[in-house]
């Protein structure tokens, strides 16, 4: 067995699990806000019954993603001791900035939301929401300062066989921190706002809740379309950043093996490393290069021109991008069909785009485990982008059946979660958002 390709398996279900819930948290705690803000304004108690039920959809899948991510963390110690040791006085500052600053203010302020209704005021839940939604974004962009860190690193020297920190803000906006934030913190919003969106039409289907459902419903495809739209532009300057800064991770997602000018866009094709070639392709001369640089005649390096060990695992970065590209041309025009049934009033009695709305929900989760597929087994073989290669990176004390074994426990563990999650969300539809009674004011001595 081999022990590197264990525990990269290991991480990617642990991370790959945990994905599906902190884009949720993020979209949903800014949708949550909203609902708040209604709430404080009108002081109407359809705003508050929504809001709970929506906070208790948020406070488990929280916790979830908690569980995860610390479970996440704990494998740079036991899988990649020899990666903690080497850049760990790089790696480690904002980790620790994201506990100090993101996961005590949202963990402290998501109790507030569960626990608080009734017994503080209006206001003050609303400031709850309100700090939940920051302490979530803030989370997202620390996380992602460490890994864009992995894939464009600045701001360190190498000291003997370590990387240490010399420019504190040069690592954390290096190049590719505010493309890739942008990007993924949009796609959380998408995916908030279409969960919101699929929810609240099966709850019409159901004939649940159907006046609150509408208001979320609208909310949410509001939201689904403009975040939908705006994440085009969002993975364009994303891949504006890859072509300068990780030129070999693009020929893959390109299938380009070639360098050229004039750089063609591939339509439809089938990679294949081991001829150099891809078959049956169907390209847009011109495009890739047009796209990446804003000039046609532009050079774009192609595969050949990088030593063959250095090429990332083609089908797996290739494949996970070009589905990931699908996905993101059908969510906004599927958002907005929907904008456009509202616009002619059709919207809620359109039994088929309400189950539509239902049945797709899973795309963006989908979506943003493709897109992290492309940027991550595009970077290989390196765990830091040319400096440091996997293979050397991996705990030599820690033996593959261990990993193995662990790999299998968490994988059960992360299924019985899941189950657990899904079978309360369940019950949450089935209880409708007119279900979540208001606790009983506190006593009070006279």
């Amino acid at each position: 067995m081999d022990a590197v390709l264990l525990a990269r398996l290991q991480f990617a279900i642990t991370i790959g699990f945990h994905f599906i819930f902190a884009p949720l948290t993020i979209g949903l705690s800014w949708l949550i806000l909203w609902v708040m803000t209604r709430y404080v304004r009108t002081g109407e108690e359809r705003y508050k019954r929504m809001a709970r039920f929506w906070v208790s959809i948020f406070a488990l899948s929280f916790a979830v993603g908690v569980a995860t991510g610390i479970t996440m963390e704990f494998q740079f110690g036991t899988n990649w001791a020899n990666y903690s040791r080497l850049v760990g006085g790089i790696f480690g500052p904002p980790l620790a900035a994201e506990t100090i600053t993101s996961f005590f203010l949202e963990s402290v302020f998501v109790g507030l939301l569960i626990f608080g209704w009734d017994r503080v005021s209006r206001n003050i839940m609303w400031f709850a929401s309100l700090m939940v939604a920051v302490g979530s974004t803030l989370s997202a962009f620390w996380i992602l300062v460490a890994n864009s860190w992995m894939q464009t690193p600045a701001g360190y020297q190498m000291v003997g066989n370590r990387a240490v920190l010399t420019d504190f803000w040069a690592a954390v906006f290096n190049p590719s921190t505010i493309p890739r934030v942008l990007h993924t913190v949009d796609g959380a919003l998408m995916t908030g706002a279409f969960f919101m969106l699929g929810i609240s039409a099966l709850l019409l289907l159901k004939r649940r809740s159907e006046e609150s459902a509408r208001i979320c419903l609208t909310l949410a495809l509001v939201v689904a379309f403009a975040t939908s739209v705006i994440q085009i532009l969002f993975g364009h300057i994303h891949a504006i950043q890859v072509t300068y800064t990780q030129p070999a991770k693009l020929a893959a997602i390109e299938g380009l093996f070639e360098t050229q000018r004039h750089a063609p866009l591939l339509i439809f094709g089938i990679p294949d490393a081991k001829r150099e070639t891809t078959h049956f392709a169907i390209r847009v001369p011109g495009m890739l290069s047009f796209i990446a640089t804003g000039r046609t005649d532009s050079e774009i390096r192609g595969l050949k021109s990088f030593p063959k060990d250095q090429w990332p695992p083609l089908v797996l970065t290739f494949l996970p991008f070009h589905l990931m590209f699908l996905i993101g041309l059908f969510l906004p025009a599927f958002a907005a069909a929907g904008v456009i049934l509202l616009w002619m009033r059709r919207l809620y009695n359109n039994r088929f785009f309400l189950f539509c709305c239902w049945a797709i929900i899973p795309l963006p989760f989908l979506a943003n485990e493709l897109g992290w597929m492309t940027a991550e087994v595009g970077r290989q073989p390196w765990i830091v982008y040319q400096q440091f290669r996997t293979s050397a990176s991996i705990s030599v004390s820690v033996p593959a059946e261990q990993v193995l074994a662990s790999m299998v426990l968490l994988s059960v563990v992360y299924a019985l979660l899941f189950v657990i999650w899904y079978q309360f969300v369940q019950r949450a539809v089935g209880r409708g958002m007119d279900g979540m009674e208001t606790l009983p004011a506190p006593e009070t001595t006279k």
